[in-house]
This record gives structure tokens, sequence and C-alpha cells, in this order.
């Protein structure tokens, strides 16, 4: 007579185990982390150091997070076909690594608010997407200071990407630097309109060494530059990774982006559920840039720049001071202020010193 309500009874208990079982195995189920990529991961520049940024954070969890990526993502429709297709696949937080993300990341970020978004150099922030960029404009005011004590023609060269604040920025801290150590030189700019394209950049680089450069800076992805810069006897000066080895007699520094540190600092807030919306910049201070100078630079200008690098950390000196003037000889930035992060993030003018016209 009790057999029914027994068996009842032990069904509804294996249930709730199984129930508690799952919501136990739900509870430790990793987090997915994914990162889309703008070019190649063997770049050797930009994508290679968040690729290796990716690994060290994947390193740091293991098997608390998994992580993956998609490289080659061409900005635009295809960028948001990507990033749309990850959080449809449930990842928690999406790292996206290219300033022409940004429309993309906002857009998908607004239909999956449940889903984390962090994008790369861009200055458009929601509730669940931040931003997240690294100062390379302080390293591009010291590798300007190198140029400027180590170049005999006073033509300093810039291979250019796209004409946005980023790259803007980056340019006008050469200049400002070579305004100050070695008046009267000049800048020359190629704009490849590309991030990767080795080809391009290598025959931009020998357009410049044409032209009279002796140091070669870059704004693109690949070690081309350097290569064509080894190749005719120039110094050089890289991006992104460090490019020395692929100029050794060339390179007189690299500016190092390190993203090891934020990916760690995003992913435990997503973890701790303590997540922020933020506009996070990185520089010297922080480790998110580096600055490894070549024994190609003489001892007292080696001393002099890193001199110049701890001013900046320790924020006796910022490269964007005033009294800054545009090519016009319009005041931007008024005596004895600085650029705010706003003002930097927006900059679209060149400074006073530049000969060159920014492309519409």
């Amino acid at each position: 007579m009790h057999k029914r309500p027994l068996k009842k009874l032990l069904c509804a208990v294996t249930a709730a185990i199984g129930l508690s079982a799952s919501l136990t195995a739900s509870a430790a189920d990793p987090l997915k982390v994914g990162f889309v990529y703008i070019g190649p991961i063997g770049d050797h520049g930009w994508t290679y150091q968040h690729e290796q940024g990716r690994k060290v954070l994947a390193e740091k969890f293991g098997n608390q997070i998994t992580t993956n990526y998609v490289e080659n993502v061409a900005e635009g429709a295809d960028a948001e076909r990507v990033i749309r297709n990850m959080a449809k696949d449930n990842y928690d937080l999406i790292f996206t690594t290219s300033f022409g993300y940004m429309n993309p990341t906002l857009k998908v970020a607004k239909q999956f608010p449940k889903v984390t978004f962090e994008h790369a150099t861009g200055y458009k922030q929601d509730k669940n997407l931040g931003t997240y960029l690294a100062r390379t404009y302080e390293g591009r005011y010291v590798g300007g200071f190198l140029a400027a004590k180590m170049t005999k023609t006073k033509k300093i060269g810039y291979v250019a990407s796209f004409p946005i604040p980023e790259v803007i920025r980056d340019i006008n801290a050469i200049q400002l630097a070579l305004n100050k150590y070695n008046p009267g030189t000049e800048i020359k700019v190629v704009w490849v309109n590309s991030w990767f394209d080795p080809g391009k950049e290598a025959d931009a680089a020998n357009a410049l060494i044409d032209q009279g450069v002796d140091v070669v800076f870059q704004h693109t992805d690949s070690p081309a530059p350097i290569q064509a810069a080894e190749r005719r006897g120039v110094y050089a000066v890289g991006y992104a990774s460090d490019m020395a080895h692929f100029g050794p007699k060339a390179v007189l520094t690299s500016i190092v982006n390190d993203w090891g540190p934020h990916y760690i600092q995003a992913t435990q807030a997503v973890l701790d559920h303590a997540w922020k919306t933020q506009d996070y910049w990185g520089g010297l201070k922080e480790g998110t840039v580096e600055l490894p100078i070549s024994d190609l630079v003489p001892a007292p200008v080696k001393a002099e720049a890193e001199q110049i690098i701890a001013d900046i950390k320790s924020g006796a000196m910022h490269p964007f001071t005033g009294p800054i003037k545009d090519q016009a000889g319009v005041e931007k930035i008024a005596a004895g202020a600085t650029a705010s992060n706003a003002e930097l993030a927006a900059m679209n003018y060149y400074v006073e010193g530049m000969k060159a016209d920014i492309p519409k």
C-alpha cells in the first residue's frame, strides 16, 4: 500500500539531487573570454601584442576561464558579425582591439546587455561597454627625443595608417619633442590606409628614406618599415612590440604595449561581479607602455631619455603641457595647462612645426 508514494518520494529526491548537481556544474562553468583581432597574430606588432596579453590572461586564471580569438577581422560589417556571433555563443567578456570596431561593438553591446565588452582605442561607452588604450604618445615623445639627438638630416619619417586621433596624437608628440630638442626638424608622413600591409609599409618607408629621412617611425603593424630601415642604413623606432631583432642596427627603441595587466584586471572584475564601465588609459607609469632603449644610443643620450621616462612616470612632465599651438598658430593648450584625456582622445590638428596636412 506504501509502494507508490515511496516511489514518488525517491523520484523527487533523485530529481532534486540532479538539479543540485546541475546548478553546481553551472556555477563552476569557466568564464568565456573572446578577442577580436584586426590582423594576424603573427604580425609581430599590434595584434601580436594583444595575443601575448591573451596568453598571459589564460595562464593567470587557468581553468577559471576559457579564451578564444578571431584574427584578420576587417573593420565594419565583418567586425559586427564576428562580435555578434561571440555574444550569441554565450561569451561573457569580449575584447575588441581596433579603433574601427568602435561602432560595431557599441551596436552589439546594446543588443546583448548581459555581456561585458571592452573596446581598445575608442571613446564610446555604455553600461556594459568600457574602453581602454595605451598612452603611446608618452613613448612617442621619448622616441622623438631620441630622433632629435640621432638625426643628421633633420628629417624624420612616419609610416601612418589612418588619420584618427590616436595616430595624430602620436605624430604630434614626436613633433613636440623635436621642437624642444632639435628645432627645425621636420616630420614627413606617408599614409598607407591600412593597419597591416607589409608591402605598402615597406614602400612607404623606402619613399621616406628616398626623401632624406634618417629615422623612421611607424603606426602600422608589421616589421616591414624596420626591415627597410635596416637595409637602407637608417635608424628606426618600432611600434607595439619590441622590433629590435628585425633591425638590430636600426632600432633605437620600440614603443611596446603590454596588455596583459589590463586584461587580467578586467577579467578579475567580471569574475568578482565588480566590473564597471571605464575609460582606461595605461602608460609608462602603469607598465602598459614600455621603452627598451638600444645600445645604439650613446650613453649620455640614453641617460637623458631614461630621465624623461622617469619624469613622465612621476608626473613631473606631460608631453602635452601648454602652451601648445596648432599649425596655424592658434593656441590649443594654454600655458601651464595639461591636455585632458578628452582633449587627447579628440585630437584632430597638427601642432606647430608640422608642415604636412592631415588627410580629409
